[in-house]
């Protein structure tokens, strides 16, 4: 569970943004209706689902990008040994921050503790790192990392009493190295539950992403993906799948030499077969006879039902993408009505935008600012905003910003005609 994520100095972003699911002090009748929406942990309440919206080239989708990074360092920067490793993200451009390092901080919940993980870098290295966690509801140091103390490891690293033979981890832990990732790998207990949340609980995008597997999620959740299908209008009745061997050719080109070597190779392909109500004997390739909308709700739906059943988190740029605007208000309703699973999408679709169906702290807004940064901000910061009021109406008409302006008068669409001839 996710109760908050910071973000500096990554892509568009400048300054610190903070993503705070959190559920604010609403006590409206309508806010009270909503009570699907959020998870109780302790005396907090947590939301379930954050809609970031935005023009083109706001920054949405980068704080998506840079969220996918910070994770993905972490249950992968321990396989950097290489020391011309650069980090793949960009730094903001503008005002020097290029030579600044870029920081992620996130509070979580994973078996029932809350922790607070943090890292600073540059595209070169590691400059800080820290872990906390709140066993029994009270600040506990686990580590702090500061590469700028010093070159010793006692100069660098201060530690609690959490971890077994710290400074072990810390000889093995280098500068292009979290040293969270390093512990997990050293069998550190605390370490490994950290990157097992990452790894395992924080799923970065739909199929394909944190190793999940289609072959293994479909025959954990056939009948319920049958049935999520159906209740999104579609007629698919039965599912098939099965791998087949299929011939191919590895093409090796050796520079030294400047030999070309072609061997044949038989490679296991993943073969989906669907049958439909109106003739079920008919079967259907998923990949070249079904059309886009079905491929994407097949793949979107069989994470879903992973995510819901155990309890995860989703990350999703642009949610809307291929789907119709009633299958993304299906996904939504999805998490709404699971106990304790999360998303986190960005989308245009303005029809999300009602308050029978969001709480005002689930909505946010990105903003491209005046320096060409990133800025990211909720609705229930309007505090003049009524639960009466069209969200939907008043998003369009710029009350916050974060949306493209267009100033598209018949005399300037001439003039633009004109200039291309």
């Amino acid at each position: 569970m996710i109760l908050e994520i910071r973000l500096t100095n990554f892509y568009s972003i400048k300054d610190e943004v903070v993503l705070d699911l959190r559920a604010a002090n609403i006590k409206t009748q309508k806010a009270k209706s909503l009570s699907d929406n959020t998870i109780t942990f302790g005396d907090t309440e947590v939301l379930k689902t954050a809609a970031i919206y935005g023009a083109n080239a706001s920054g949405k989708s980068n704080i998506i990008k840079a969220i996918r990074f910070c994770c993905s360092m972490i249950f992968s920067s321990h396989l950097n040994n290489n020391e011309n490793t650069i980090f793949n993200f960009k730094t903001f451009k503008f005002k020097g921050f290029d030579k600044k390092p870029s920081s992620f901080i996130i509070r979580f919940i994973s078996k029932g503790i809350e922790y607070e993980y943090g890292f600073s870098l540059t595209i070169h290295e590691i400059v800080t790192e820290e872990l906390f966690y709140y066993p029994k509801g009270r600040k506990v140091k686990v580590f702090t990392r500061d590469e700028r103390l010093g070159k010793d490891k006692s100069e660098v690293y201060s530690f609690g009493s959490v971890i077994k033979k710290p400074l072990d981890v810390a000889d093995n832990t280098s500068r292009k190295t979290l040293y969270i990732s390093r512990a997990s790998q050293m069998d550190r207990e605390i370490g490994k539950e950290i990157f097992t949340f990452f790894n395992e609980k924080f799923i970065l995008g739909y199929v394909g992403f944190n190793g999940l597997s289609v072959e293994r999620l479909f025959q954990e959740n056939k009948a319920q993906l049958l049935k999520a299908l159906k209740i999104a209008d579609s007629d698919i009745q039965e599912i098939k799948i099965r791998k087949e061997k299929v011939a191919g050719k590895n093409i090796n080109a050796d520079l030294a030499t400047q030999k070309l070597t072609v061997k044949d190779i038989e490679q296991e392909h993943l073969l989906v077969t669907t049958f439909h109500k109106s003739n079920p004997e008919v079967p259907f390739d998923l990949h070249t006879e079904e059309s886009d909308g079905t491929r994407e709700m097949f793949f979107i739906m069989l994470t879903i039902l992973d995510i819901i059943k155990h309890d995860k988190i989703l990350l999703i740029d642009e949610i809307e993408q291929s789907l119709h605007n009633k299958i993304v208000e299906y996904i939504v309703s999805l998490f709404h009505a699971s106990s304790k699973a999360q998303l986190i999408f960005t989308t245009h679709n303005t029809h999300l935008l009602n308050l029978e169906r969001f709480r005002k702290d689930q909505v946010f807004f990105v903003n491209k600012k005046p320096d060409g940064s990133s800025d990211l901000y909720s609705l229930f910061d309007y505090k003049d905003f009524r639960d009466t009021m069209d969200l939907e109406k008043a998003y369009l008409q710029g009350r916050f910003d974060a949306i493209p302006y267009i100033n598209s008068s018949i005399s300037n669409l001439k003039e633009l005609m004109h200039e291309t001839k």
